[in-house]
């Protein structure tokens, strides 16, 4: 057993889930964090709200709220968002806790006290409408390096290079277009430069990443700059030393602590304050990082730098593990267009999940989202892999064996002596325990999911080449349909880590009992050094299924079965198309 930290990226606390969020953070660390579970590792899977920085000041003034305010909302909607698609986190939490502020400023002080926080002084820029600081992510021109129109202040994500904000060609505000003012101010600043030769010899060192996330990573270090680690700005987490008032720590250094913090509450919460240092401190415990490839600057290269100038001398945490992978997806497009809520260009995750429920959502993301490319999200594919694999493969596969076996013996009947074609798709269908397994633990979801549903493909072929409602000897009848029983069990737990919610539908038609599949519930809690309540998604994941085949018990009754996915119509594809255009 081996403990396998899945840390999730922190969705911003601004709005509500879009699909194309979830492609890159949420389905996959999942399926990732369901499936290991059931192969027996212990599985710390940890995230929460994003709520610092400039981008909600600016909304909650928009709106005639507090910061506070504007992020409990959202806060909220976004976990029953994430709640709701059955994203299994052990904690999911928020950056505005007390033990989150603390944690933040205590990895600060000892990067400071290990002398990779240095005080620069800058150029920052200002509104000149407002006299509020604009953040370099608010700053949008010409990249001075590739010439794209429309590099952000801190980045380039044309050609992957980080910026400084006033070396932007044309800069202006991306809140009111105005050109920014740019004065003198004190940041403290990652030295970068210091860190390069430790981050760039531990980046040699991993294997099995996707090559596009370390070839990315790798091409960072080319030329590496310090990076301000603090912003003018009066939302956010102080900077603990005197002298610094009115400074906060930058949401990009904040916000990747959270994976520790997260961890840290969560321990607190189980009565064992030091249980995260298993997943932390051990050196044989993994840690997997999920998100989309926009992220893979400040995972790959600035989080692992804080982790190893920490760890230099390294305070009351003790030194920390560096991430074992950084996994991230592509991008998600809608229909050809880029996902942009401010455009209406957008599918919300709560609105998939009230008109067709988790599981077609997960299946779709899974079997076709941007796992290595990005994607194109399209109703009518969506309508189509609904329809002719989680109906027409899975579901008729489920519903057609429930039905003869509750037609015919009303209980699953005993095998008799097994035939050459018995004997083959048993084998097929426990080798794939461990050909989906490999492929999980390498990332690699959309060919783990088409082998499981080829063992549901498999069975289907079966079923028609054996046809057990021609087979007049009973007990002929009777071992075919134990051997397709069997079948659709061991399909339904290679297909339990991507449809959780179906899973124990499938469990049930075949009269089984029980939580198949353990659910994440949200949770009200008080926060835990006295700062306002909130909500988390828990769980008690411990009931999860053995990744391996089980076998089923003669004797168990079947019950007439329903069906277990819907059929969708050819006007879902008008209707889902005619919301898209009207927002237009």
């Amino acid at each position: 057993m081996t403990n396998v930290l899945s840390a999730v990226a922190w969705p911003y606390a601004n709005g509500p889930r879009h699909i194309g969020h979830v492609s890159g953070f949420g389905v996959p660390s999942d399926v990732f964090s369901r499936y290991s579970r059931m192969a027996g590792h212990d599985v710390l899977m940890v995230s929460g709200t994003d709520e610092h920085g400039t981008p909600i000041l600016v909304q909650a003034e928009q709106e005639g709220v507090s910061p506070r305010e504007l992020a409990d909302r959202y806060n909220r909607v976004i976990v029953e968002d994430l709640q709701g698609l059955g994203l299994s986190y052990d904690l999911f939490t928020r950056t505005t806790t007390r033990n989150h502020y603390a944690v933040a400023q205590e990895l600060f002080k000892v990067v400071h006290r290990n002398g990779y926080l240095v005080p620069r002084t800058t150029q920052g820029a200002i509104s000149p409408s407002t006299g509020r600081t604009l953040p370099d992510r608010y700053i949008e021109g010409t990249c001075p390096i590739c010439g794209y129109d429309g590099a952000r202040g801190d980045q380039c994500d044309n050609c992957g290079n980080q910026l400084d904000a006033i070396d932007l060609r044309n800069p202006r505000s991306r809140i009111n277009g105005e050109t920014p003012l740019f004065v003198e101010t004190e940041h403290l600043f990652l030295d970068l430069p210091a860190l390069a030769d430790q981050l760039g010899g531990w980046l040699q060192t991993r294997s099995g990443w996707r090559p596009n996330v370390l070839k990315f990573a790798l091409n960072l270090l080319d030329d590496v700059k310090p990076r301000a680690m603090t912003r003018d700005i009066d939302w956010g987490i102080p900077v603990p030393f005197p002298g610094w008032d009115g400074k906060r720590l930058y949401v990009w250094f904040d916000a990747v602590i959270g994976y520790l913090s997260a961890s840290i509450e969560w321990a607190r919460r189980t009565g064992d304050p030091d249980a995260w240092r298993r997943w932390w401190c051990d050196p044989s415990a993994e840690s997997y990082y999920f998100m989309g490839k926009d992220n893979i600057t400040f995972h790959a290269q600035i989080w692992p730098a804080e982790l190893l100038a920490h760890n230099a001398a390294p305070g009351p945490y003790g030194v920390l593990n560096l991430p074992t992978e950084v996994v991230s997806s592509e991008f998600l497009t809608q229909e050809g267009r880029k996902f942009s809520s401010s455009r209406s260009v957008v599918i919300y995750v709560r609105d998939v999940l009230a008109r067709y429920g988790p599981d077609p959502l997960r299946y779709f993301l899974s079997v076709a989202g941007p796992e290595t490319q990005d994607t194109d999200f399209t109703w009518s594919e969506f309508v189509r892999r609904n329809n002719d694999e989680l109906v027409g493969t899975w579901g008729n596969l489920v519903n057609r064996t429930a039905s003869m076996i509750n037609r015919n013996f009303g209980a699953i009947p005993a095998a008799g002596s097994l035939t050459a074609a018995d004997q083959d798709l048993i084998a097929k269908s426990n080798q794939a325990f461990g050909a989906v397994g490999d492929l999980l633990r390498q990332h690699r979801i959309k060919q783990a999911l088409g082998t499981a549903m080829g063992n549901a493909a498999d069975a289907n072929q079966y079923l028609s080449q054996q046809a057990p409602w021609k087979e007049s000897d009973l007990d002929r009848r009777g071992t075919i349909l134990h051997v397709a029983a069997q079948v659709v069990a061991d399909t339904n737990r290679l297909l339990a880590p991507f449809l959780p919610h179906s899973t124990q539908q499938v469990h049930t038609a075949l009269g089984g009992t029980g939580d198949f599949a353990p659910s994440p519930e949200i949770r009200e809690v008080d926060d835990l050094d006295g700062g306002p309540a909130y909500p988390i998604i828990t769980g008690d994941y411990t009931g999860q299924p053995r990744w391996a085949s089980v076998p089923i018990v003669p004797g168990t009754p079947v019950a007439k079965p329903t069906p277990i996915f819907g059929k969708l119509g050819p006007e879902v594809v008008e209707e889902e198309l005619a919301r898209l255009y009207k927002r237009d």
